[in-house]
Parts: structure tokens; C-alpha cells; sequence
């Protein structure tokens, strides 16, 4: 990360459908979302609609939308709870008189987002909805404004806001207590460089919540899922039984070491790579959204998500070279773009086949259940 602010030009799942792509590779997203679908539906269903006539215009948003069934699932299920709510709204339930209802749906990304898969995958999938809808494609950074005010009836976010702004100013100062020697990742760092990251997360959080309000309507909805960690656990992972705690900390240093064994980068440059992956509290987010003001809180729960990869762990077992590719692949999806732009593409392939090689030789992780944790909120602009 050669400054801290590069980070929106080269942020982004990665794109096009191959091995190493997020549309292959985002498997746990889906888990996630399977499993806050209720909670999904029930922040729908509280949104606060008026009879308006035989017509109806309602705009929703999916931000940090990526590409991929993900996206087009949740607004599938958002469209199909509105309709239901403005039959219930508009006729009293009287569904052979129901309204001339129209949704615009905004996916909005980073510039960097593949937009052209995304949408090249759009008439297949809406033609398949059971409602149609318009859609347009928003770039942009959800932690700035990206519409005009009171425009939004409904806004969700999903695997997404985990993701900072930059990588804290702070971090980045060579030979300074935050300064994090040997670590891609803050899980396992010195308390200063957490700290660092803590700060950055709750200012980007409540920048994200300052811009909703201004966006979404009186009575409207703001859903979030994110990555997250349950009340009273202070690492930023379960050290033994989250599988984050190999993708990111384990298997992603030892290949970084890797590279400065074989001389192919110094020291610095390795400890001038971060990731900018910070899983806050449910504190941390309730004391965001209060602070922001113009947000109501209807529900926050925390999600205990089995890992996808359990369900192929004896499937690897007898194949361990595959799941270290497996491996690779998955942190490829969300990494690889940035990666990329920080060492150029054939260090990045070596790192990776590196990264496979390690993932490989570390069998542990095939002999236990992995879970991780995500935190659903929703909350009514009032």
C-alpha cells in the first residue's frame, strides 16, 4: 500500500468467472446470507409505506454489491417482501386491486468492481425474479454520498462494511509501536496497531451512516451484514475454531516470509502490505449508529456461521494439494486485485502458489468444524 488512500482505486472482489474469481469463490457470503434471510425479510417488512395512489416508485440500493448470485439474491428477496407490503399497504390485502408498482434497483460498488459481469448476468437473473425490476450501476465509495437526498426506500449492505476505507495513517508510519512488522492481518498484533484499526473502523462506520441518512427516506430501511465478533470477545477472531484465523494470519504470513526467504522483497515491503479487514463489535456498531443520530435500531443479532469448507474436509483429506488450491482460490477472491497492485502479477502468483503449498501442509485445519461470526442490523430512518 503505497499510500493509504490508494485503496479505492484497487479494492474489489476479484472479477470474471474462473477458478480464483468471487462469483466461484463466495461460498461463505452465501452462508451468510442464507442465514440472515429472516432477519432480512423482517427488517423489510418494518418499513414504513403510505397509501400513495394507483402508482407506486420505490428505489432500493445494494451496496458494495461485488458481482455474482449474491447480489441478485438479496434484492430478489427485498422486491418480493415489498411487493407483498404494498398489496397489504395499498388494497388492504385485496391482491385482484393491486397497485402499478415499479422498482429501480441501484447496485453500487467501487470503480474497480467488475460491472460488466455483473450485468452481463442481469437479464438472465431478473427474467427469473418473480418481479421485475429496473436497475443501474452506481461506482462509488459507500463511505461518501452516492445519491441525492430522501431518494432511498431501502438500502442493505452485505459482506461488505468489514472492509475500511484505507488502511490507517498511523500504520503505515515505519518504525513506529503501529507499525505491523511481519503481519498482513491485525488478528495476533500489538495492541497500539488494533487500536489504530479500531479507530479507522468506527470512523468509516459512522461516515457510512452519516451519508444513509441523508439518503433514505423517512420510514425507510438501512439492512447491514457484516463480519463481526460477538460481545465480549476481544481478538478479532475465535483463535480455535475460526478458519480466518489460517486465511489471514498463518497461511498469509508464512507465504509473505516466503518471498523475503527467496529475496524476491525486502522486509519493508512485506510489512507495508495490510489487509483493511476490521470486525467490530456489536458495541462498536450501536454506539455508531447512535452517535450518527437519524437511525432507529429495530434489531442487531449476532450470526455463528459454519464454515461451507466442513462439508469437504474428508473430500480434502484424500486430496490435500486440492485443498490447498481450494484454499488459495478463496482468498484469491477477495484479495488477489489488491495484491496485485502492490507487488505487480507474477510476485502475486508466487505468493499464492506459495500460500497453496502452506495451505497444503497444515492438515490441522481439516480435522475440526470451523464457524465464523456475522452481525445483522437493521434500523428504520426516523
Amino acid at each position: 500500500m503505497d499510500t493509504p488512500r490508494s485503496l479505492e482505486h484497487v479494492l474489489s472482489m476479484q472479477g470474471g468467472d474462473d477458478d480464483v474469481s468471487y462469483i466461484k469463490n463466495s461460498y461463505g457470503p452465501a452462508a451468510a446470507l442464507a442465514s440472515s434471510k429472516t432477519l432480512l425479510t423482517s427488517a423489510i417488512e418494518s418499513i414504513k409505506l403510505t397509501k400513495s395512489g394507483s402508482s407506486c416508485h420505490v428505489k432500493i440500493a445494494d451496496l458494495g454489491c461485488a458481482v455474482g448470485d449474491n447480489t441478485f439474491s438479496t434484492v430478489d428477496t427485498v422486491v418480493e417482501v415489498l411487493w407483498r407490503k404494498l398489496i397489504t399497504v395499498t388494497t388492504d390485502g385485496e391482491s385482484d386491486q393491486a397497485p402499478e408498482v415499479e422498482f429501480e434497483v441501484f447496485f453500487s460498488d467501487l470503480p474497480s468492481n467488475d460491472f460488466n459481469t455483473l450485468f452481463r448476468s442481469f437479464e438472465e437473473k431478473v427474467n427469473g425474479s418473480s418481479h421485475k425490476y429496473f436497475a443501474a450501476g452506481v461506482p462509488g465509495s459507500f463511505y461518501g454520498r452516492l445519491f441525492p437526498k430522501g431518494e432511498l426506500h431501502v438500502v442493505v449492505t452485505t459482506s461488505a462494511l468489514q472492509w475500511l476505507s484505507q488502511i490507517p495513517e498511523k500504520v503505515m508510519e515505519k518504525g513506529s509501536k503501529t507499525w505491523n512488522k511481519g503481519r498482513a492481518w491485525i488478528q495476533g498484533a500489538e495492541g497500539e496497531v488494533v487500536e489504530a484499526y479500531a479507530e479507522q473502523s468506527d470512523k468509516d462506520l459512522v461516515q457510512f451512516l452519516k451519508c444513509r441518512k441523508e439518503e433514505i427516506v423517512e420510514g425507510g430501511v438501512l439492512f447491514m451484514l457484516m463480519g463481526g465478533r460477538p460481545s465480549g470477545l476481544a481478538s478479532q477472531v475465535s483463535d480455535h475454531d475460526s478458519r480466518l484465523r489460517h486465511l489471514f494470519t498463518i497461511l498469509m504470513d508464512q507465504a509473505w516470509q516466503d518471498l523475503v526467504d527467496e529475496g524476491l522483497i525486502d522486509e519493508d515491503k512485506r510489512d507495508g502490505f495490510n489487509i483493511p479487514v476490521y470486525l467490530r463489535s456489536t458495541e462498536e456498531i450501536a454506539s455508531a449508529i447512535d452517535r450518527c443520530g437519524g437511525l432507529k435500531i429495530e434489531k442487531m443479532e449476532v450470526l455463528k456461521i459454519a464454515d461451507p469448507m466442513n462439508g469437504k474436509q474428508q473430500e480434502f483429506m484424500k486430496d490435500l494439494e486440492s485443498y490447498g488450491r481450494a484454499m488459495a482460490n478463496s482468498v484469491q477472491a477477495g484479495l488477489k486485485p489488491m495484491i496485485e497492485a502492490y507487488l505487480g502479477p507474477d510476485l502475486t502468483r508466487k505468493l499464492f502458489k506459495q500460500y497453496a503449498i502452506r495451505a497444503a501442509a497444515n492438515k490441522e485445519c481439516l480435522e475440526k468444524n470451523y464457524f465464523y461470526y456475522m452481525i445483522a442490523v437493521s434500523a428504520i430512518r426516523v
